[in-house]
C-alpha cells in the first residue's frame, strides 16, 4: 500500500545561517505523483532529502499516514530513492544492483531471485541480468536504478531529476514509462525536477518551489492557467505580465497601453500585475479597422520563431511594450515575418490578477 505524506512547517538551516527550506508546508495524497519544481537553489531537493530521511529538519514535523517520521533513520523509512546519477555500484551486474535492498533485509535466495526477475521485467530489462552498468546505455541505467526502488515494494518513491542526463527524446518516453508504472503499482511518487514541462506532463499535482518556501501547490491545469504569483508565472512557461494602475475596470500600463480587466477585478485600486499567455493572444494582418479598447492594440513583428507545432512571436506594440504571441502552426497558413502590422486580440477573462 503506498502512503499519503504530511510536512508541517518543515524548514533547514545549515551552518552559518543558510536558510534552504522555510517553513514549508504541504500534504501529498496517497498514490499521487507528486513534484516539487523549482529552480537550482529553489529548496526542492533538500526537501526531498529531509522526506527521505538524509537530512534531518531544523524545525518542523514530517508524518506518514500520521505517524511521525521526523527523526526516523532512512533505513527504516520503507522508502524508494533514484537519484539522478542513478549510483549504481560498477562492479555489480544489473541483478546484484537490483538485488541490493532485498539483500539488506536478509530475504533469502529464491526469493531475492524471484523479485529480482519480475521487477525487471516490469521495467523491460529482462535478459540483461548479467551485464554491468558500463555496457547499458543512459535509459538502461536508468531503469536498473528504478528496478532496484521498485523492488523493496515501498510505500513511497522518492525521485532525485532521474531523467535529467537523458536526452530529449528518450526523456519523454522514460517519462510516460514513469508514469504508467507509478499508476500500476499504486505507489505515492515525489519527484524532484527544474524542468516545466516535464513537471506538467507527469504530476497529478504540483509544488512550485522558490527561495527555500512554496509559491503554489496545484494541479499542472490550476498551475499553468491561474497561477497566483508573479514568480509562478513567469517560471512556468511563457508569459506576458504587465504592472499597472487600476483605473475602474481597466489597468493602465503606461505607454498609452490600456487593458481591460477579468469581470472578476472590475472595482478597486492601486498598483496591479497581470499575466497573458502568449497562446491566449490571436494575431492578424493589420487594416484600419476599429479596435476594441482594453483588448486589442496594433503591433509590429519583431522576431519569428519557428517551433514545429507552432510559431512564437516577439512583437512590439505601438507604445513600445514588446509581447510574446503564440500561434499553432497552420501549415497552409502564411506565417509572419519582421516588419509586418498586426492587430492582436484577446479575451480580457484570461488575463490572470498575480499576487506581488
Amino acid at each position: 500500500m503506498s502512503a499519503s505524506i504530511e510536512i508541517a512547517g518543515v524548514s533547514k538551516v545549515y551552518d552559518g545561517g543558510v536558510r534552504a527550506v522555510d517553513a514549508v508546508a504541504m500534504d501529498i495524497r496517497q498514490g499521487e505523483f507528486f513534484s516539487l519544481l523549482g529552480p537550482s537553489g529553489c529548496g526542492k531537493t533538500t526537501t526531498l532529502r529531509m522526506i527521505a530521511g538524509f537530512e534531518m529538519p531544523s524545525s518542523g514535523a514530517i508524518r506518514v499516514d500520521g505517524a511521525d517520521i521526523t527523526h526516523v533513520p532512512a533505513h527504516k523509512r520503507d522508502m524508494g530513492m533514484v537519484f539522478q546519477n542513478y549510483a549504481l555500484f560498477p562492479h555489480r551486474t544489473v541483478a546484484e544492483n537490483v538485488a541490493f535492498g532485498l539483500r539488506m533485509r536478509g530475504l533469502d535466495k529464491a526469493t531475492i531471485a524471484a523479485k529480482v526477475k519480475a521487477a525487471l521485467a516490469m521495467v523491460e530489462l529482462s535478459g540483461l541480468e548479467d551485464r554491468r552498468p558500463a555496457q547499458l546505455s543512459g535509459g538502461q541505467q536508468q531503469r536498473v536504478a528504478l528496478a532496484r526502488a521498485i523492488v523493496i515494494a515501498p510505500r513511497v518513491l522518492l525521485c532525485d531529476e532521474p531523467l535529467g542526463a537523458l536526452d530529449k527524446k528518450l526523456r519523454q518516453q522514460m517519462q510516460f514509462e514513469l508514469k504508467q508504472l507509478q499508476k500500476k503499482l499504486g505507489l505515492t511518487l515525489v519527484f524532484v525536477t527544474h524542468d516545466q514541462e516535464e513537471a506538467l506532463a507527469m504530476s497529478d499535482r504540483i509544488a512550485v518551489m522558490n527561495g527555500g518556501r512554496v509559491e503554489q501547490v496545484g494541479t499542472p491545469t490550476e498551475i499553468y492557467n491561474q497561477p497566483t504569483t508573479r514568480f509562478v508565472a513567469d517560471f512556468i512557461g511563457d508569459t506576458n505580465i504587465f504592472r499597472g494602475e487600476r483605473v475602474g475596470p481597466s489597468l493602465d500600463v503606461g505607454k498609452s497601453l490600456i487593458l481591460a480587466l477579468p469581470p472578476a477585478e472590475t472595482e478597486g485600486t492601486g498598483v496591479l500585475s497581470v499575466a497573458l499567455r502568449p497562446e491566449k493572444i490571436r494575431l492578424s494582418p493589420r487594416t484600419d479597422a476599429t479596435i476594441t479598447a482594453g483588448s486589442s492594440t496594433h503591433g509590429i513583428v519583431e522576431n519569428t520563431n519557428f517551433l514545429g507545432g507552432a510559431v512564437l512571436y516577439r512583437i512590439t506594440l505601438e507604445g513600445g511594450h514588446r509581447v510574446l504571441v503564440q500561434q499553432p502552426n497552420a501549415g497552409t497558413s502564411r506565417l509572419f515575418v519582421p516588419g509586418d502590422g498586426v492587430t492582436l486580440d484577446w479575451t480580457p477573462a484570461d488575463l490572470v490578477v498575480l499576487k506581488d
